[in-house]
């Protein structure tokens, strides 16, 4: 099903986008969702901040002369960049402030916060909307993505109330990951020029706090996250971050649409990036890609013993505590594990301490690339990914184009993408005893080998692209426009 154009124009608000800036997820799926946008012939444009890796590895043009942007008691300059030869696709706009953007990091550094976090995405809200009218002057829907834009439709129904050009505008939000909300002290609402009286409970107070996430979700027309199961789990007070009431408030104006994946990027069958590429008429081309995986990473050549690979954030929402209790990883004595990911030193030094004393089985590699994804992908029997919380993931998603069954835990998007004994393999509690018994089932199931081939067979079939989510996400933007204009 194709989305079909309206009449209207798209803006997307977002701290990140590939491949221009990454640094998880939401680069991905802010680009899938615009990318389907912009081929259907909505015009879509996407604003980012001019980060100082973006300026050191793209070439950019300047758009337009520099602008005024208030800020609170100030008032800066904001000046525009585009991609030089960006071909077709999204417009995207780089939004450029020396002293706000040009640092090393996107949020953090040194792993701390920037402590002026919240005047740099007060100001990149601020900044893209005074310049809307100039640049992108069809725009009706406006979609923020996460906490860090989450000021746009807070500025957008009350600083630019009343204004016509605004007015008519729908404020969407989409929730990728609840967990991070924008918790900032109630002093930052006059450096950011929001009034004392969004300091209330039923706009951005939350224990004592402003809660940026909180504004977002009082102050949208709709809001988006990404998997059905996930968006029930944000109205429990177990799965809703502290936010559930605010999230049950939206009642159906609440939409979960699966994030999808480029099709273009992940497909095994003409992946540039992996020794030998394969597909469901001919499996031969993995057998080489797994022996190809063992000799890069040093475990033994072993082709029958199932090989589990995790490609994820070395963070607690990831299921490392449960993977790394109770020796799991040296109980399971019959399979190899090979571990690709950057994050806490806590889990770097204890995968480094099970993979000294288990060198045949056991590989870790902490300096992450695309490359090395997609052939652990290509090279893995079965992918683990017992999280603690899921919004959507998109590594499952992944695991079983190239054939990789995933062992995952059934929260969020997991919980939606993977079919248990059929594409993969589903457990429910959060503890190293679940996860044990579905790694088992897996590798019971491996030895049959004509069963096994069949479910990779049924996995690589599914289909991930984005076709179907892009069309959720416009009728959410007709809902939203109509509940809007009735108002």
């Amino acid at each position: 099903m194709e989305v079909q154009a309206d009449n209207f124009g798209i803006v997307h608000l977002v701290a990140e986008y590939w491949p221009y800036a990454r640094t998880g997820g939401l680069a991905e799926a802010a680009r899938g969702i615009a990318t389907h946008q912009a081929k259907s012939g909505i015009p879509t444009s996407v604003f980012l901040p001019l980060y100082r890796s973006i300026r050191e590895q793209h070439e950019i043009e300047k758009v337009g002369p520099v602008f005024q942007v208030p800020v609170g008691p100030s008032v800066e300059e904001a000046q525009l960049y585009r991609p030089r030869d960006a071909g077709p696709g999204p417009r995207v706009y780089f939004v450029d402030h020396e002293h706000y953007f040009d640092r090393h990091g996107l949020y953090a550094e040194g792993g701390r916060d920037y402590p002026d976090n919240h005047r740099r995405f007060a100001f990149l809200a601020r900044a893209v909307l005074e310049a809307l009218p100039n640049v992108e002057p069809r725009t009706v829907v406006l979609h923020a993505h996460d906490w860090h834009t989450s000021l746009a439709p807070v500025y957008l129904r009350t600083a630019y109330s009343g204004q016509p050009y605004y007015d008519q505008m729908a404020a969407i939000l989409s929730v990728h990951n609840a967990g991070y909300q924008g918790w900032f002290g109630p002093e930052i609402l006059d450096e950011v020029g929001l009034p004392r009286n969004m300091f209330h409970w039923s706009r951005m107070e939350f224990f004592g706090m402003v809660n940026w996430l909180k504004g977002a979700l009082v102050h949208s027309d709709f809001v988006g996250t990404v998997s059905p199961t996930h968006a029930h789990e944000l109205r429990t007070p177990t799965g809703g971050f502290g936010l559930h009431d605010a999230f049950i408030a939206l009642g159906d104006r609440l939409v979960g649409i699966l994030n999808g994946i480029d099709e273009e990027i992940w497909d095994p069958s003409v992946d540039p990036d992996i020794p030998r590429t394969y597909s469901k008429a001919d499996l031969s081309g993995k057998e080489i890609c797994k022996r190809d995986l063992q000799q890069a990473c040093g475990i033994g050549a072993h082709p029958r013993m199932p090989l589990v690979g995790m490609t994820a954030r070395l963070a607690e929402q990831k299921g490392f505590d449960i993977i790394l209790a109770e020796n799991l990883l040296l109980e399971l004595h019959e399979a190899q594990f090979i571990f690709l990911g950057e994050g806490e030193d806590r889990y770097r030094d204890a995968l480094a301490h099970f993979a000294a004393q288990a060198p045949d089985r056991i590989a870790v590699r902490f300096d992450f690339t695309e490359v090395r994804e997609h052939r652990l992908l290509a090279g893995a029997d079965v992918l683990m990914m017992p999280s603690l919380y899921e919004p959507c993931g998109l590594t499952q998603m992944r695991a079983q184009v190239y054939g990789a069954l995933p062992v995952v835990r059934r929260v969020g998007g997991l919980s939606d993408t993977v079919e248990d004994q059929v594409t993969g393999f589903v457990f429910d509690d959060y503890d190293t005893s679940s996860l044990r018994v579905a790694l088992n089932r897996a590798f019971t199931s491996y030895r049959d080998e004509e069963a096994w081939a069949e479910k990779m067979r049924t996995a690589m079939s599914r289909d991930f692209g984005w076709n179907t989510s892009a069309q959720k996400y416009l009728d959410m933007y007709r809902r939203a426009l109509k509940a809007h204009r009735r108002h």
